[in-house]
């Protein structure tokens, strides 16, 4: 994570300049009184989404936890929700596009699956049971793989359509990541 803190300034100046020259794009097609009122509109859609996306991953998050279910998937589709009205709520045509894509339905599953996965990555096997709950996998035996085919010992995971194993019967486990050293 720290290697990428030395991009955040160039990406923030990248934005700003970009912000700008929509900004004015725009303002030269529809005027500049109608292009300052569209970003004012879309500032304040976004703080009454703001409110509105907090108060629905808050409840989310307690029905899980009150249904003793792995919050996770609540959290994150809370994330991506508050994220989406706070980049519309932030003063900027592009910015504002943006957040209204991340509340799409389609985009939000999109972006909640690649929060999960960001997440499962960066804690362990079993923090990430307790967010999200088990994982499903698949699992092939077999000495002939691909050496892209990720293994845990010895077996390959998530490898392309579910395979006949041990005579049919399902494999149900948990993935435990190798000590590295």
């Amino acid at each position: 994570m720290r290697r990428y803190v030395r991009f955040v300034p160039p990406a923030l100046l990248l934005a700003v300049v970009l912000e700008l020259a929509v900004f004015v794009g725009v303002g030269r097609a529809i005027g500049f009184g109608s292009a300052v009122l569209l970003v004012f509109a879309a500032s304040l859609l976004g703080l009454v989404l703001l409110r509105r996306e907090g108060m629905r991953a808050w409840r989310g998050f307690r029905s899980s936890v009150e249904a003793r279910q792995p919050p996770g998937r609540q959290v994150t589709d809370g994330l991506v929700g508050l994220l989406g009205a706070l980049l519309l709520a932030t003063p900027g045509l592009v910015s504002g596009v943006v957040g209204l894509l991340l509340l799409v339905p389609p985009v939000r599953r999109l972006a909640r699956a690649g929060v999960q996965r960001a997440a499962e990555r960066r804690v362990s096997s079993m923090v990430a049971g307790d967010l999200f709950g088990p994982r499903t996998v698949r699992v092939r035996r077999g000495a002939s793989r691909p050496a892209s085919e990720p293994t845990v010992d010895g077996q390959v995971v998530d490898a392309g359509p579910p395979q006949v194993v041990d005579g049919g019967r399902a494999i149900e486990g948990e993935i435990v990541e190798p000590r590295r050293p």
